[in-house]
């Protein structure tokens, strides 16, 4: 007798980048470098590390439930209110509290079939259908998803910048896409990776929440360097962010989180010191590419996805014998690339002697 929900055991979990800790167990190497879960290859900035230091010794005391001083904070740096903000444990969280919020069982969700594995693995956890449409030179096709909606659907999700292609879906395309738009669609816009656009036609997301059913998610896992403390948010008007809140589990962003990430925010110097050099490693990424004859997808994010012209899970392979991780796409049904974050400097001319040495 099978007691676990059927629609469970159809599902394949998420697999995240490999750990460095695991690589070191299973091949014994030392010198490791990660370049495969799109993190901040600079750490998290010094206000927050100070931050975590300060309230280590409250530990013994649950976080505020509603993040109240962090949301203030956002809320005066976003020129909006601390009503137009849940708070989320990781935006994996805010996924699952935005469907089981909005999306009925019968009602359906609709995203492209390569982006973010996480909208489909999480609505069918929750039992809902998830419709997808391909994507077109590996951008969102919108034209093509726009077609996919039907009377059943309820939410569109989609990631801007997406990964893992690091495209982006520009201003006017967004705009079509919302003009006809069914009123009783909700569009989830994911920007996780917006503070490393350098492109003038990015759309103001922001602009959109008075008068469109638009939710925004973003993060302190990438451009901040906080993925180890799982702080995500979601912005939208006030009568959908109350409803989330009845859904959000209390305490979900720990103490130490709330702390870190506040200071983070003060921190406007590191933030622009992690952009340039990001830019930059990327510029160093794409020109070594060019120099090999190696195909790319041009990103507006913090990684590159990298046309290797063999499995990608040999790349993934040859590559961790050399200490370097790089995420395989294999899971994305992208069976001859791989997805390479930008690093440091050092890293970043490892991984081209690595990719140069194995193909």
């Amino acid at each position: 007798m099978n007691l676990v929900r059927k629609d469970i055991t159809n599902i394949s979990p998420y697999l995240p980048g490999k750990p460095i800790e695991e690589t070191r167990r299973e091949l014994g190497l030392k010198d490791i470098i990660k370049l495969a879960s799109n993190e901040n290859a600079f750490g998290p900035s010094p206000r927050a590390v100070e931050a975590v230091k300060k309230n280590l010794f409250k530990l013994n005391r649950y976080p505020d439930s509603q993040s109240f001083y962090l949301k203030k904070k956002l809320a005066k740096s976003l020129g909006l209110d601390s009503s137009n903000i849940v708070m989320g444990n990781g935006s994996d969280e805010l996924i699952d509290v935005l469907i089981k919020t909005f999306v009925e069982p019968e009602e359906n969700i609709v995203t492209s079939d390569t982006t973010f594995l996480e909208y489909g693995i999480i609505a069918r956890i929750n039992g809902r259908k998830i419709i997808t449409a391909p994507m077109k030179y590996f951008k969102y096709d919108l034209v093509a998803m726009k077609k996919k909606i039907n009377q059943s659907t309820k939410m569109v999700f989609i990631s801007n910048p997406n990964n893992p292609t690091g495209t982006y879906v520009n201003r006017y395309e967004l705009e079509d896409f919302l003009r006809d738009l069914p009123e009783k669609v909700i569009l989830v816009l994911d920007e996780a990776y917006d503070n490393f656009i350098d492109v003038d036609d990015f759309p103001n997301s922001l602009g959109y929440l008075r008068n469109k059913n638009v939710i925004v998610m973003k993060t302190f896992s990438k451009a901040y360097g906080l993925a180890g403390l799982r702080v995500g948010y979601c912005l939208g008007r006030p009568e959908f962010t109350a409803y989330m809140e009845r859904i959000r589990q209390p305490f979900n962003v720990n103490l130490l989180a709330q702390a870190a990430a506040a200071a983070a925010l003060d921190d406007k110097n590191f933030l622009r010191k992690t952009r340039e050099k990001i830019l930059a490693g990327k510029n160093y990424i794409y020109d070594s590419l060019n120099k090999l004859g190696i195909a790319y997808v041009p990103s507006v994010a913090n990684f590159v996805l990298i046309n290797t012209g063999r499995d990608t899970i040999a790349v993934f392979k040859d590559m961790l014998k050399f200490g370097v991780i790089v995420r395989d796409m294999k899971q994305y049904g992208l069976k001859n690339f791989i997805r390479v974050t930008i690093g440091n400097r050092q890293e970043n001319e490892r991984f081209v002697r690595v990719l140069k040495k194995i193909l």
